[in-house]
């Protein structure tokens, strides 16, 4: 098994975004304005981009950094990092 790093500091910031999700959808039930449903929409994504940056961050301190004891294993990591970005 691979020796990942831990990303539980992530987990209070996704669990607000669930929270954040569900006020959306019962935002839409409720027939609110369109504004203050995409306001709240655009701060969810927002918040999502910060947890993905945090994990992307994780990953290329340790992952990546990790990888550069083979050649074999840094183009590895690199070719999912482009993969990543090509999404």
């Amino acid at each position: 098994m691979k020796n990942h790093p831990s990303h539980d500091k992530q987990l209070a910031s996704l669990k607000r975004i669930e929270g954040q999700v569900r006020g959306i959808i019962k935002m839409i039930n409720e027939g609110k304005y369109c504004i203050d449903i995409l306001n709240q929409i655009k701060a969810a994504k927002s918040a999502l981009v910060t947890v993905e940056s945090n994990v992307l961050k994780k990953h290329i301190e340790s992952c990546v950094k990790n990888s550069f004891e083979n050649k074999s294993s840094i183009d590895t990591k690199v070719n999912e990092l482009l993969k990543l970005i090509n999404k």
